[in-house]
């Protein structure tokens, strides 16, 4: 048996919203187990940030900043990626928005607008620009993080529920006419987990004990609870797993 399935040397691997939270803990992940990462989210200073942080580890980093709901910023993102290491093996498409928190009938417009074009598009052409690339290598792993609301929609939060629905839905069908070209395409779907990004649920006590009630496990989840399950869909461990949900939620799906 090879003992090194889960190894990751001389892969590049590109992981958005990696700046903090479950996208940073990716990427130290990858890094530690031998892989070149390359940490993107929209600000460049926090990027070299978690970079410098993985080099002075021993790990291999570089920062590029890139909005995902902005098509040039994805364009000059890939160029930059193809001209610098000729290769992708890896995408974790883990940067989303989720600028309402409230009553469905209160959304606005621009609200929508914005966690549609980064949730959905912003997924969807940054697939489609490491799909071309690693089409052409040979095959690659993109991993999707969708969450628990894709399947039982968060109170409040019906049009982030609704992207990740469509998140799950891509990555099935990105997975189906992808699989010729030995490109494997697998959802994340988190739980709960301790982020700034959702301290809009876990800052409020009332709303994160009624949350945890549904969970069994009784707590929340921190960011490094999700890397592993992103090392194994990235690594040579999973080379037989494409078009699947990845769920890790402390079992909240099945206390809801």
């Amino acid at each position: 048996m090879n003992t090194d399935i889960f190894d990751m040397s001389g892969k590049v691997a590109l992981v958005t919203g990696a700046s903090r939270g479950i996208g940073e803990s990716i990427a130290r992940t990858l890094a530690s187990y031998g892989a070149h990462v390359i940490v993107s989210s929209r600000k460049l200073d926090a990027c070299d940030a978690v970079a410098a942080s993985i080099r002075e580890e021993g790990g291999s980093a570089e920062a590029i900043a890139c909005h995902v709901g902005d098509i040039a910023q994805i364009d000059t993102l890939f160029k930059a990626i193809k001209s610098k290491h000729k290769k992708l093996d890896v995408l974790v498409n883990n940067a989303a928005t989720n600028p309402v928190f409230g009553h469905v009938l209160d959304t606005d417009q621009s609200s929508y607008e914005k966690t549609v074009e980064v949730n959905i598009r912003g997924y969807l052409f940054m697939s489609i620009a490491a799909g071309k690339l690693m089409r052409t290598q040979g095959g690659g792993s993109i991993i999707n993080t969708a969450s628990v609301n894709g399947v039982i929609p968060g109170s409040g939060q019906v049009i982030y529920s609704m992207t990740k629905a469509a998140v799950i839905s891509m990555t099935k069908g990105f997975a189906k006419e992808c699989g010729a070209f030995n490109i494997r395409v697998n959802a994340l779907l988190p739980g709960l987990t301790q982020t700034k990004f959702a301290s809009a649920l876990t800052d409020n006590d009332d709303i994160l004990k009624s949350v945890l009630k549904r969970v069994p496990l009784g707590r929340m989840a921190q960011p490094d609870e999700m890397a592993g399950t992103v090392l194994y869909l990235a690594s040579d461990a999973s080379s037989y797993t494409t078009g699947a949900e990845f769920v890790v939620d402390g079992g909240y799906l099945i206390g809801a």
